[in-house]
């Protein structure tokens, strides 16, 4: 499929996503600092339990670099226990306050100031901050142009037999960042419903009947046996 047919059909899937959720909002959060936060909590969890436990560190008073950097490890692991891993992520959070603090003297501006490709290589350098994390801190946080990767998308477009090459984080980026015009607003809008298609329908057992990319008719979906196969939503536009 050459590059105009990978965008074609991005932009499709994005319509037909826009149609059945609407604007998701993301990321559901007061403020980029909180963003930051469960971004981080965030890894190999649900997001209400994440919710839960920034609920704790706001009930706490702690939800600041400043307070977070002087709880002990122990302390913010137990407020932060609802969202799981506590101990390892206690450190990560930990670790991104101290070197949030020491290069940024606690400034978003500042940080959300340098160039996203240095800023993200910094980032990738602190402990516990994969491309994901990284990639939602300058999305959703920084409102940086950079699509953010996950399993949920992994998932969809592997069914829908819409792959790059090569399986990796970068190469996965690139499909659609190659594809699609370079902005934060589209790019937060897609992903945020890939993560709702993926919770909603595109399961790991998927319920392929109440999936919007889905070719079928509504009474063909009705009386089908067995689910459909994804990748005709790609061939059949």
């Amino acid at each position: 499929m050459d590059g105009q047919g990978i965008a074609r059909r991005l932009r499709a899937i994005y319509r037909r996503l826009q149609a059945r959720y609407g604007p998701q909002h993301w990321w559901p959060a007061r403020e980029p600092f909180e963003v930051i936060v469960g971004a981080i909590l965030t890894q190999n969890t649900a997001w209400t339990n994440v919710a839960r436990a920034i609920a704790n560190l706001r009930a706490a008073g702690r939800l600041t670099p400043t307070a977070l950097r002087q709880l002990t490890e122990p302390e913010l692991a137990a407020l932060i226990r609802p969202c799981g891993y506590y101990n390892v992520k206690a450190r990560r959070l930990q670790a991104f306050v101290k070197w949030f603090g020491e290069r940024y003297r606690n400034s978003l501006d500042k940080m959300f100031a340098r160039e996203t490709a240095d800023l993200r290589h910094e980032l990738l350098a602190v402990h516990g901050i994969g491309e994901e994390t990284a990639d939602s801190i300058l999305l959703y946080a920084g409102e940086k142009p950079v699509f953010v990767i996950d399993a949920y998308t992994r998932r969809i477009f592997t069914r829908l037999g819409l792959t790059p090459q090569i399986d990796s984080y970068a190469a996965w980026q690139g499909l659609f960042t190659d594809n699609l015009p370079t902005d934060a607003p589209l790019y937060n809008e897609y992903h945020a419903l890939l993560v709702r298609l993926g919770k909603e329908a595109c399961r790991a057992r998927p319920r392929c009947r109440d999936c919007c990319l889905n070719p079928m008719s509504r009474a063909e979906k009705e009386t089908a046996t067995h689910d459909f196969p994804c990748s005709a939503f790609i061939s059949s536009k």
